[in-house]
């Protein structure tokens, strides 16, 4: 113990380096860990300076959406290291690694792998200067800007000491790697290439985000929806084109596109109840060439975000409908009507069981006195709502949030004096350990509070 606490002071100082600054929770959660003989704590604060040199590495070197065959690899090596049985190529680019350890139940830890199509500007040392060209055809940056580089730190840290701990759990560990979270299809991806059976089906689902809104080392939590569905719908506006100066002789898809955009408001407005959230936001509105031509077609983009698939159906059927309407209002004929289309996949909203999400949160409270706060659900989408989706009647699953804004910048954001930037953007730089350190314990405690070894 005391080896490992000397080790722990050492990882302090690391924070330190790494973020320019030690926050006070750093030295209290050390400080409590020894004052309660805390192994698992001191265990991770002897391995986070490792899995700090592992997270500067996955984020020097990230892999957008179903490309991540480096990281993949690297990962799948070191779960093979530690004992696990590993299978590559699952839904393209996943890993599945599983941990027999008796009898017992089946807990799934999730990490997500992709990084964004995104032109670093964080200037860390360590800073990605990675290209690759997405589905856009356009050449561009590739950066961790969402923190997927901090889930799979975690997740090694967490496998690394429930391995050294075998003798505490009974049960079956199934510990997967995703892919392709950022594009809404890795999940499905997985599930579709045989994840469920294949392999162990979980009765536990687990995984975190790290949160840019929030102080590095809270943990956040939502029982019932946490984030939301997600649908892009294309709408395509056909009109009659024409001169500028004799619009008389026009249909103008511009006039029945900007109709269109106004009544969409009254969807959630004016049909949804008030009580259901949802959002109809138009992201793009494309139309026209030139200052005196009346164009003959105009094209839509919108995200759509709801909660319950009641909502998302109410919202889709309104949005056909209201399309079709405008058009028909403008005059123009049924064989000219706007086609509305809805991507597939889309990405389902992510429920967090609430009696699992009490037992899970309720035990932690104690190891993270003061840091665990129940917070508003987001119209953010995450793919990982997937997992239980297969199965509600059978599989529990939560999905949590450790916050990973420097103390110091969070509380000149609280005082005014700075923005905090959101995740995606190309300045999020989490404080990197203090995520991590909080994550892995997190995990590891959460999975041996769910396996015991005595079963009970």
């Amino acid at each position: 113990m005391v080896e490992r606490m000397k080790t722990a002071c050492a990882a302090i100082a690391l924070i330190g380096a790494v973020t320019g600054a030690v926050p006070a929770w750093a030295e209290q959660h050390v400080e409590a860990g020894a004052q309660e003989g805390d192994a698992l704590r001191s265990a991770v604060m002897e391995d986070l300076p490792g899995l700090v040199e592992l997270y500067k590495d996955l984020h020097a070197n990230p892999e957008l959406s179903f490309e991540e065959h480096e990281t993949a690899a690297k990962l799948a090596e070191r779960a093979r290291a530690l004992g696990f049985e590993v299978t590559e190529g699952v839904g393209q680019t996943g890993v599945v690694a599983v941990m027999e350890n008796g009898e017992g139940p089946t807990v799934m830890l999730r990490a997500d792998m992709d990084g964004l199509p995104v032109v670093e500007q964080t200037g860390l040392p360590y800073a990605s200067a990675r290209t690759a060209v997405p589905a856009s055809g356009v050449e561009t940056g590739v950066m961790h800007a969402c923190g997927h580089d901090t889930h799979m730190a975690a997740w090694v840290g967490a496998a690394q000491l429930l391995v050294e701990r075998r003798d505490e759990w009974s049960g079956t560990l199934v510990m997967i790697l995703q892919p392709a979270e950022e594009i809404g299809e890795g999940a499905l991806a997985m599930l579709e290439d045989g994840l469920y059976e294949r392999f162990p089906k979980p009765d536990y689902v687990l995984a975190f985000h790290d949160a840019a809104q929030a102080p590095a080392g809270m943990i956040g939590y939502s029982k019932g929806y946490a984030l939301a569905n997600v649908d892009s719908v294309d709408v395509v506006i056909p009109g009659i084109g024409g001169h500028g100066a004799y619009p008389h002789t026009t249909k103008d898809p511009i006039i029945i596109g900007t109709n269109i955009v106004d009544r969409l408001q009254t969807l959630v407005s004016r049909e949804l109840n008030p009580l259901d959230p949802a959002v109809v936001t138009v992201g793009s509105f494309q139309a026209g060439s030139k200052h005196n031509i009346i164009s003959d077609v105009a094209k839509l983009q919108i995200t759509v975000r709801s909660y319950t698939d009641e909502a998302r159906a109410q919202l889709l059927d309104g949005i056909a409908r209201i399309a079709r309407g405008e058009a028909l209002a403008a005059g123009m004929a049924e064989d000219m009507l706007p086609v509305v289309t809805v991507q597939d996949p889309y990405t389902p909203s992510t429920y967090n069981d609430p009696d699992f999400t009490e037992e899970v949160m309720t035990n932690l409270r104690g190891r993270f006195e003061g840091r665990i706060f129940e917070v508003p659900s987001v119209m953010g989408g995450e793919d990982f709502g997937q997992f239980r989706r297969a199965d509600p009647d059978e599989i529990e699953s939560l999905i949590f949030w450790v916050g990973g804004v420097p103390q110091e910048r969070y509380e000149a954001a609280q005082r005014g004096e700075v923005e905090l930037v959101s995740l995606h953007s190309p300045f999020w730089a989490p404080d990197a350990p203090v995520v991590i350190a909080t994550a892995t314990e997190a995990l590891t405690a959460a999975t041996l509070d769910l396996m015991p070894r005595s079963g009970g």
